[in-house]
């Protein structure tokens, strides 16, 4: 999606309309700074006001995400392209979290294994060597939980019974037996278990 050209499209119906950006973020019940965003491109609407927004513009989302006033011939042909382009979209997202997911994952590990090296052969005061023994565990701790975290929100897990892709809570990954992103856990669908894979998208 071309946010600059969905921008100046927004820009477009809104003066049709005949509205200050100040008369329609009072209709939509937002600053008008947040329309001024989005019409230079800077930001999008968020999903919960979209609906609104066009009704006020009086254009579809297709269109509103489109950047532009579809014709009817070419409505199912633009609504696939943006599902395509959203999906994409997702993925791309995915891909970036699971990355963060590996950086602060083995970042943790790594700075404990340093840490507990420290205490075991360089640090001879005993409350020293507690306070590092205590904060590598928390590194160690708070950087895993904080992967789980990005894992369990970003992507979804593939039953392999049933195939149904779904997103699990945070306990069901947290202790969940595993090998690499790949974890034992019951489909929500089907009931059973069985070795879920990580996928990027539906």
């Amino acid at each position: 999606m071309d946010q600059v050209k969905i921008g100046k499209f927004i820009a477009e119906c809104r003066k049709n309309k005949k509205l200050t950006q100040a008369q329609l973020a009072e209709r939509l019940g937002i600053t008008d700074r947040a329309i001024s965003k989005w019409e230079t491109g800077n930001g999008m609407p968020d999903s919960s006001i979209m609906l609104d927004l066009c009704n006020e513009l009086e254009i579809s989302v297709n269109e509103l995400l489109s950047g532009e006033m579809i014709k009817m011939e070419n409505y199912n042909q633009k609504a696939e392209e943006l599902l395509i382009e959203m999906a994409k979209k997702e993925e791309r997202q995915n891909k970036k979290m699971m990355f963060y997911e590996n950086v602060i994952g083995y970042t943790s590990s790594i700075t404990f294994i340093i840490l507990m090296f420290i205490v075991g052969y360089f640090i001879e005061n005993t409350i020293v060597r507690i306070a590092l023994f205590i904060l590598a565990f928390l590194i160690l701790i708070i950087g895993i939980s904080i992967a789980l975290k990005i894992e369990a929100e970003e992507g979804y897990y593939e039953c392999k019974h049933c195939h149904n892709k779904y997103i699990p809570s945070y306990k069901q990954v947290y202790f969940a037996m595993h090998y690499g992103r790949t974890r034992y856990m019951k489909c929500p669908k089907c009931n059973k278990y069985s070795w879920n894979k990580k996928v990027l998208s539906k």
